[in-house]
């Protein structure tokens, strides 16, 4: 029962989520849709015009940004569609080796132009207009169905493509600032409550069993920090050629501090999980007490719940709640608790590295880990200033094309240029459009996404064995 009560409050909270108009999307999308058809209709396109109401259904994006661009692409799709049907069209009808030739341009040519999602739209587009050059009879050289079905196709997608931006320009233009608000303030809960949970069974019978559930559970928490990413790269987007895209612009520096300080926080999480599960392995399995005495691990725990308690602190003031002043106050105190535990737990864990190199060593990891937790957290409050300005549209190209010209020119003018340097720069060329295509969620925090858990896959531990490897036992 309790699960099926849960289920039904977080389908609830994603639809009515805290300022969020419920229905406006659906609203808007139904409205250009309709408005689409009647126009296509009183124009006479074709007989049933439902080109362009559903043009217009699959340009409404989430962002002003996403339309335009999804619009954009859509448009170029059909009229390169229409285009390589027309020149087929030319000499023949529609026949198996046609059709073949049809869809084999129509992809190349797709893919040239980078359209993306809507690289299938040219192909079809061919085949339709291709189908409707053919009369019932057979093919006839000029037949008016070509023609009409041709501009039909291309009016119509430009009239869905026009209707679909000029709805979500006219009415309330997207922003997703809170959307992004609460996905950072669920990251901190979940980073709070993982604390808590690993520091309660610090306190009881710690196990291998339990240093495994952990580390696989720090590693879990990477879901959040890209749910976290991708609402913060929607409201990055949201911003851009939008005329209430201040108040974004206005967000993003609070927003995108916070989550690169929580991301840097569940990176140092996973690496005090890795340093406590190398700690315990190490040691023989009757003998836990020898990898940390109860004494250090209750101040370790102290330490994690130190550090969830800087969390509730950091959670008003990174979601810009109203208290968020007074959370600045609170958050310092919290800041020295937290140094306070660890040097306490920095004072349980000194050993001599000429009597234990091993304990020396992975004790150092694991306090390197809560140093790194503790900057990290400090990072995610840091007063940020003025308004983030997002990169021109066209900034990525325009340096592409840069670095082309003056490869180039540089070979014009007797430079000596080198063929792979030439074709690096038709690379870089490439992929900057390609990024510049890319969903704004795959920007952002994620590029700073190298966790040394990761980077030391290979690393060799103090037992001799590699990170995922069954240990040998030793008794130290």
């Amino acid at each position: 029962m309790g699960s099926a009560s849960d289920a039904v409050r977080k389908a609830w909270s994603a639809c009515f989520r805290r300022g969020r108009t419920p229905g406006l999307r659906t609203a808007k999308t139904t409205l250009a849709a309709v408005l689409a058809f009647q126009i296509a209709d009183m124009l006479h396109t074709s007989a049933q015009p439902i080109l362009a109401p559903l043009t217009a259904l699959l340009v409404v994006q989430l962002t002003l940004y996403s339309t335009l661009t999804s619009g954009l692409d859509r448009v170029a799709a059909v009229v390169t569609g229409v285009l390589v049907a027309v020149g087929v069209a030319g000499t023949t009808g529609l026949t198996w080796w046609s059709l073949g030739a049809v869809v084999g341009i129509s992809l190349v040519i797709g893919r040239l132009l980078r359209l993306g999602s809507n690289l299938l739209e040219v192909p079809i587009s061919a085949m339709l207009v291709l189908a409707a050059a053919s009369t019932s009879i057979g093919y006839t050289p000029g037949s008016p169905n070509l023609a009409t079905t041709a501009t039909g196709r291309v009016v119509e997608t430009l009239i869905g493509a026009a209707v679909g931006i000029l709805v979500n320009v006219v009415i309330a233009p997207p922003l997703y600032i809170q959307p992004a608000d609460d996905a950072v303030g669920e990251l901190i809960d979940k980073l709070s409550g993982f604390s808590r949970e690993m520091a309660a069974a610090l306190r009881g019978d710690w196990s291998r069993e339990e240093a495994d559930r952990f580390l696989q559970g720090a590693r879990g928490l990477g879901v959040e920090v890209a749910r976290a990413d991708l609402h913060l790269g929607r409201t990055e987007e949201s911003a851009r050629l939008n005329p209430r895209g201040k108040v974004a612009r206005a967000a993003q520096p609070r927003l995108r501090t916070a989550l690169t300080g929580l991301e840097h926080c569940y990176v140092s999480l996973r690496n005090l999980c890795r340093a406590v599960l190398d700690r315990t392995y190490y040691v023989a399995e009757d003998d836990l007490d020898g990898a940390y005495r109860p004494e250090a691990r209750r101040a370790l725990a102290d330490v994690l719940d130190a550090f969830a308690d800087a969390m509730a602190t950091v959670d008003p003031i990174a979601t810009d709640e109203p208290h968020a002043p007074r959370s600045r106050v609170l958050v310092e105190a919290q800041f020295e608790e937290l140094r306070e535990r660890r040097d306490r737990l920095s004072s349980l864990l000194l050993v001599d590295p000429a009597v234990d190199a091993a304990a020396w060593e992975q004790h150092g990891a694991l306090l390197a880990a809560v140093d790194r937790l503790r900057v990290e957290v400090e990072a995610a409050v840091r007063p940020v200033e003025g308004q983030w300005r997002p990169e021109p549209v066209t900034a990525r190209h325009l340096a592409a094309v840069r670095r082309v010209l003056d490869t180039l020119g540089r070979r014009d003018r007797g430079e000596e240029v080198s063929v792979q340097e030439v074709r690096a720069a038709e690379v870089q060329a490439v992929r900057a459009i390609d990024e510049q295509q890319r969903p704004a969620h795959a920007d952002g925090a994620s590029a700073d996404r190298v966790s040394a858990d990761d980077a030391n896959a290979d690393r060799v531990s103090a037992d001799g064995t590699r990170p995922e490897e069954p240990r040998r036992e030793e008794t130290v």
